[in-house]
C-alpha cells in the first residue's frame, strides 16, 4: 500500500515545483533586469566587473561546464520528484564502455520528465546505469544570461550545439549519455493532453552527430509529460501561430499559452514515466553520407514508436492511443 502523503509533504511539494516552473519563466528575464538596473546604481562595479567575467567565460559551457553534484542532489528535487510522481523506466542496459545520445520525447510545456530524469539525481540514474554520466543539452542561448548561466551550468546543462556535443562525446572518455529533447521548441507547440505527438520526421543533426563521433542511438519516451499543462493550441495559418513562429525565429524557443492545475502556473499531479530504449548500435564515420544518416534516422523512428506501443498501455495510455510523428 502506498503511504499516505502528510499536508507538509505535500506542501514541500508543490514549493518545489512552484519554484521551479516560477524559474523556468521568470528568472532569465529576472536576471537580465537586474545586473541592468545595478548598472545604474552605486553598485554598477559590480555588474561590470560580472560582465567581464562572462565574456572571459563565454565557452565554458561548450568546454565541459561546471557541473556541481551538490546542485543536482538538492533535496527540493526529491520533493519535486514526488509531486507528479516521476519515474525512470530502464529496458536495457547502456554499456559504459561506450557514449550515447538519448533521443527524449515528448517536449511537452517544460520537459519535467527529462529535466528530473537526467539533470537531477533524485531519479537515481547513476544507479540505474552504472558508469553512466547523464548530460542534458538544452537551448544555447540561456548560457548567455547573466547570472542564470551559472545556475544551469552548476546544474550540469549543456548547450545543445555542435561544439558542446563534440566536447561531451570526445573529450569526456566513455560513458556519456548526452540528452537531448529533439522536437524542441516545435514540438512544445504540439503539447496537449492525449495527443502523442513527436517533431523528428525532419531533424537528422543528432543522427549526423551520433555517426560523427560512433554514439549509439537510444530512444527515450517521457509518458504523461504532455497531461501536464492545457495549452492553447492556435490552428496553422492563424494570427496567433505567425506570431509564435516568428518569436521561435528570433528567439529560439515558442511562448506557450498554457494553464495549470492551480495558480495558472501548477501543473496537473499526473505520473510521468520516462521509459529508456534499447541502444541502436551506430558504426563511427567521421563524414557520414545522406544515405547513412537516413538509414540510421530512420531505425530510430521505429524503435520509438515501438518503445511508444510496448509501454503506452503499462504507463497509463490506452490500446488505441497512436504515435504520430511528424
Amino acid at each position: 500500500m502506498t503511504k499516505e502523503k502528510t499536508q507538509w509533504k505535500e506542501f514541500l511539494e508543490a514549493v518545489s515545483v512552484l519554484q521551479w516552473v516560477l524559474s523556468f519563466i521568470f528568472l532569465g528575464v529576472a536576471c537580465i533586469i537586474l545586473m541592468v538596473y545595478l548598472m545604474f546604481t552605486s553598485l554598477w562595479p559590480l555588474s561590470t566587473l560580472y560582465f567581464i567575467w562572462m565574456v572571459m567565460d563565454w565557452h565554458t559551457p561548450e568546454r565541459g561546464g561546471r557541473r556541481t553534484t551538490f546542485v543536482r542532489k538538492w533535496r527540493v528535487w526529491e520533493h519535486f520528484r514526488d509531486f507528479f510522481p516521476v519515474k525512470l523506466v530502464k529496458t536495457a542496459e547502456l554499456n559504459p564502455n561506450k557514449n550515447y545520445i538519448l533521443g527524449c520525447h515528448p517536449h511537452g510545456i517544460m520537459s519535467a520528465g527529462a529535466f528530473t530524469c537526467f539533470s537531477t539525481e533524485s531519479c537515481g540514474f547513476t544507479e540505474v546505469f552504472p558508469g553512466v554520466r547523464s548530460s542534458l543539452a538544452i537551448l544555447g542561448g540561456l548560457f548567455r544570461i547573466p547570472l542564470f548561466r551559472e545556475y544551469i551550468i552548476s546544474a550540469g546543462l549543456y548547450p545543445v550545439s555542435k561544439p558542446s556535443l563534440a566536447h561531451l562525446l570526445s573529450k569526456r572518455g566513455k560513458g556519456n549519455a548526452v540528452v537531448i529533447v529533439i522536437g524542441g521548441a516545435a514540438e512544445s507547440l504540439a503539447s496537449s493532453p492525449g495527443l502523442n505527438t513527436v517533431v523528428m520526421r525532419q531533424r537528422k543533426g543528432f543522427v549526423r552527430v551520433a555517426l560523427e563521433f560512433g554514439a549509439d542511438l537510444v530512444p527515450v519516451y517521457s509518458f504523461g509529460e504532455n497531461e501536464l499543462f492545457q495549452q492553447v493550441i492556435f490552428s496553422d495559418g492563424s494570427l496567433g501561430r505567425r506570431l509564435q513562429d516568428l518569436f521561435k525565429k528570433i528567439m529560439g524557443f515558442a511562448p506557450c499559452l498554457f494553464v495549470g492545475e492551480r495558480l495558472a502556473f501548477m501543473p496537473y499531479r499526473i505520473p510521468i514515466t520516462t521509459v529508456v530504449g534499447s541502444p541502436i548500435s551506430v558504426p563511427k564515420c567521421v563524414i557520414p553520407t545522406e544515405e547513412e544518416v537516413d538509414h540510421y534516422h530512420r531505425l530510430y523512428m521505429e524503435a520509438l514508436s515501438k518503445l511508444f506501443h510496448e509501454h503506452k498501455v503499462s504507463c497509463g495510455l490506452s490500446e488505441s492511443h497512436k504515435l504520430q510523428i511528424i
